[in-house]
């Protein structure tokens, strides 16, 4: 049988894939069943393209996957550590809704066009303006406390705002007058052109409309430990997975990088992974 090492969950313009080591990838399609078993010790993925020189292992409960000297090279370079300031490249300031009253503002590379809204998993989203990294940056600083919303949401917090999410209508409508007041800030767009507002909802890509409630997340992969259930829905890193006994469970595919896995079948031994519990209805109070 097979043994992969898994490269974590990216996004393209048809849905989510798991890349594997090698290059591989696989398509995740809602209500397809998944089942897989952990195998041996969970490997450093390197950093930048570049393979871990010491194979170092890795903690099961790291949604980095990778060890603090692989982890220090990959923040070199990067446009979120603030780790570059002459890139030429042209940016994206963004409006990001997660959830009623769950809104972020942030910054992409055009060219990479609304992939980094779906690996966040943004519910909803619209541009606000296009210019020079610096000056994007500098209006993402300042729309933020105008505005009073962060730069980073945690991800849990994400994953308890998708159960029971409002209509669209509802969602388009806080993602429109959060745009009115931005474009109110003094200053702003002077140093970047302005997008007018086109708000994209993501729900029908992510499959949120089957997601009803969260019982349980996954804590960490172990060797011999196995997953399965059927995939719902999928939204930024998280998996969505109706396990065997009828659990909704959530999966931080960040958690997938660098084991090996194999796959299991209906056979398999179910979920035997730990997994942190949340009682029913208190799912918002925990994050």
């Amino acid at each position: 049988m097979a043994v992969w090492r898994c490269q974590g969950l990216r996004w393209t313009g048809e849905g989510p894939v798991l890349v594997w080591e090698g290059g591989r990838r696989s398509a995740l399609a809602y209500g397809r069943e998944i089942g897989f078993r952990a195998v041996g010790e969970r490997r450093c993925i390197g950093a930048r393209g570049n393979a871990c020189p010491v194979a170092a292992v890795v903690g099961g409960r790291s949604t980095g996957g990778r060890c603090a000297e692989c982890a220090r090279l990959d923040r070199v370079g990067s446009v979120a550590a603030d780790g570059v300031a002459d890139d030429p490249r042209v940016y994206r300031v963004y409006l990001a809704w997660f959830g009623a009253g769950m809104v972020k503002v942030g910054i992409t590379a055009e060219e990479r066009g609304d992939a980094r809204l779906r690996e966040q998993g943004a519910v909803v989203y619209g541009w606000l303006g296009r210019g020079p990294l610096m000056a994007a940056r500098r209006t993402e600083e300042v729309l933020g406390t105008a505005l009073g919303v962060p730069d980073r949401i945690p991800y849990a917090a994400k994953r308890a705002a998708r159960v029971g999410l409002p209509g669209e209508r509802e969602r388009a409508a806080e993602v429109a007058a959060l745009y009115r007041r931005a474009v109110g800030v003094p200053g702003w767009g002077e140093t970047l052109e302005r997008i007018a507002l086109r708000v994209v909802d993501h729900v029908g890509l992510f499959g949120l409309e089957r997601v009803d409630r969260v019982d349980g997340v996954v804590a960490e992969l172990v060797d011999g430990g196995c997953l399965e259930g059927v995939l719902v829905a999928a939204a930024g890193p998280d998996l969505h997975l109706r396990a065997p006994d009828g659990r909704a469970l959530v999966l931080d595919t960040r958690l997938l990088t660098g084991w090996e896995l194999v796959a299991v079948g209906r056979s398999g031994d179910g979920t035997t992974v730990p997994v942190t519990v949340l009682p029913p209805g208190v799912q918002g109070g925990l994050f």
